[in-house]
């Protein structure tokens, strides 16, 4: 190879979908060193460590043909259940939930995997299922049992915001599927009639987190203090923020779990709205790498299944920050690539794995991006 010369297989890359992935995991574990009073232990380190690893793992998943992904569709569903079905039985408990099984080097959250294998699975059911039976009740009541299952296992761990994120991405491929809006309407409407019972089979910390998200002034030293520290620390952030490692409210640690859920809330006071603004800016790529990978997919399950995928990461980041800056319930919903943590780091690198996976089916077709 002549001096110089970039080697074919590293040009081949997607990096619309790369360049951005790794400024995102780049700049959080930037803040994650700060969060951690300037030092790399315990978060940055690891989390730079488990993102090298699970980038090389979504690029070699990447290389994996797409019909590849049909075949593992309903088997990795099922795994991932019984995997659930494991947590329940004997998962490990952390902060009054049983979310996690100890693998000893990572501690696996089955539940993060499901946001990926229902849109999976969901969208393989549809890509099997003949045209003309798209508006027949099989192809609703399947559906819902797929997704009903799942997010009833996931709200016993308790884990309210990972279970709507398992009914939204199952959702929204049965809308991208092309089902009647109608049936969208009418599910909408009975979902708000089922709020009463809903209400009252919820757990007190998430009614209460219900109650601040109404009126966070209720109870700033009590429920509400997260979201109270949260708001402080965006709000003192202004335009330019305080400056790297000048963060009062996580290094004096007002702020809970700067690291994890309200780690946008640890970036915004040090970096302001330009960091957030070119945060947001380079989750959006990756999204609308996503909907052009789905564009451009002459295969309905690509299509189904890229878009869904594509929604899901919208989710993702999106609830995160409405959640931090007070625009939606405190949910437990991580900052994709930026929060610490290896499970939702995996799930998200999964989710690249498969896009790239369907971008390399398109390319083969000639379908470029």
């Amino acid at each position: 190879m002549r001096p110089g010369i970039i080697p074919a297989p590293i040009m081949n890359l997607p990096w619309r979908l790369l360049l951005p992935v790794m400024f995102i995991a780049g700049f959080g574990c930037v803040v994650l060193y700060s969060a951690a009073g300037g030092h790399v232990q315990p978060w940055a380190f690891s989390q730079g460590l488990r993102f090298f690893v699970f980038l090389g793992l979504a690029i070699f998943l990447g290389r994996i043909k797409q019909n590849s992904w049909k075949a593992v569709a309903f088997p990795a569903y099922i795994i991932i259940c019984v995997l659930l079905f494991i947590v329940e039985l004997f998962g490990a408990v952390k902060g009054g939930s049983q979310r996690w099984i100890d693998l000893g080097f990572i501690r696996l959250q089955p539940s993060e995997l499901m946001k990926i294998a229902i849109v999976l699975a969901i969208a393989r059911f549809y890509d099997i299922m003949p045209a003309g039976e798209i508006r027949r009740w099989n192809a609703i009541w399947i559906p819902l049992v797929m997704i009903g299952l799942p997010a009833g296992l996931v709200l016993l761990q308790p884990d309210l915001g990972t279970a709507t994120m398992v009914i939204a991405g199952g959702i929204t491929v049965m809308f991208l599927a092309g089902l009647p809006l109608r049936l969208f309407i009418g599910g909408g409407l009975a979902a708000l009639a089922a709020l009463p019972i809903l209400w009252f089979s919820m757990h007190d910390y998430q009614r209460n987190r219900v109650l601040i998200f109404l009126d966070p002034e209720s109870d700033p030293l009590g429920t509400g203090y997260h979201i109270s520290q949260s708001k402080i620390a965006i709000g003192s952030g202004g335009i330019f923020g305080k400056g790297f490692l000048n963060g009062s409210q996580s290094h004096l640690d007002y702020l809970p779990e700067g690291h994890t859920d309200f780690v946008f809330a640890t970036m915004f006071e040090e970096w302001g709205l330009v960091g957030a603004t070119l945060l947001i800016a380079a989750y959006f790529m990756i999204v609308r790498y996503a909907m052009q990978v789905a564009n451009r997919s002459q295969d309905k399950f690509g299509r189904l299944l890229a878009s869904g995928l594509g929604c899901t990461i919208f989710y993702y980041f999106s609830v995160n920050i409405m959640m931090v800056m007070g625009l939606a319930p405190v949910v437990g919903i991580p900052l994709p690539m930026f929060s610490f943590g290896g499970s939702a780091l995996m799930t998200l690198m999964i989710c690249f794995g498969m896009l790239m996976s369907i971008d390399r089916a398109n390319r083969r077709s000639g379908q470029f991006i």
